[in-house]
């Protein structure tokens, strides 16, 4: 089934922070090659998940990491600009410090080649999805508020069709080089929805609207089973 084309495609490389838009991607075992390959880790936290997120520093958005060097062959950024315009290298004690003042607590950055999920390597979401609740909630919304790795046009305006991917294969182009996701859950949303990706600022009537609308679901999680290349423009197909 022919589900329609990649419109974008977004890489965050340290978690919760800014990302970049890209047109064209590598898709390795591990979801998009850079992507999500590094974040702080909270030091009086013993979970499960002590990743500083900015569902808990809303300011941690708005970190740019830039710099990427083209001979690193993991993708990841050398610098970060802070929201107030200093720049410092990723891995600096300058960098940590800032980060643990917002906070108000010790963080450290912490390194992990297979990537730091919430719950999969990949995530996708439809632009009728995030069409649908920036008309309902009345708000123009920027598609980095969800956060997606893959962004898809579909050919039908139908909202929210992700959730009946579930246990089917994305696939992406065509030829040996095609990359192929499993999707295995509906993406349920976190307050993260709420921060708008240039300012920090809340308004939750958005993830009031995917609650109301959806039941708090929108996109798709999915495991890569086929490593390949992703590029906008590039055909999606759907199979069992």
């Amino acid at each position: 089934m022919n589900l329609g084309r990649i419109s974008a495609i977004f890489r965050f490389p340290v978690k919760s922070m800014a990302g970049e838009m890209l047109d064209v991607a590598s898709v390795g075992w591990h979801g998009i090659e850079g992507d999500r390959r590094m974040a702080f880790r909270r030091l009086d936290d013993k979970s499960n998940f002590p990743w500083l997120t900015a569902s808990k520093l809303p300011e941690l958005i708005l970190y740019k990491p830039f710099g990427l060097d083209g001979d690193n062959a993991d993708q990841l950024p050398t610098h970060v600009r802070t929201p107030d315009g200093k720049e410092y290298e990723l891995g600096s004690d300058e960098l940590r410090q800032d980060i643990s003042a917002r906070f108000g607590s010790d963080v450290e950055l912490m390194n992990l080649k297979a990537g730091i999920f919430d719950e999969a390597s990949l995530s996708v979401i439809t632009t009728s999805t995030v069409q649908c609740i920036e008309r309902e909630s009345g708000r123009q919304l920027d598609l980095r508020r969800f956060r997606p790795n893959v962004v898809i046009e579909t050919d039908s305006a139908e909202p929210f069709a992700e959730d009946r991917w579930v246990g089917q294969t994305l696939m992406f182009g065509e030829g040996d080089n095609s990359a192929a996701v499993k999707i295995y859950m509906k993406d349920e949303r976190c307050r993260m929805v709420n921060l708008d990706p240039d300012t920090a600022e809340r308004d939750v009537q958005v993830m009031r609207t995917v609650v109301r609308l959806n039941r708090n679901y929108a996109g798709g999680y999915g495991t890569v089973i086929r490593t390949g290349e992703l590029r906008v423009g590039q055909v999606v197909t759907l199979s069992a």
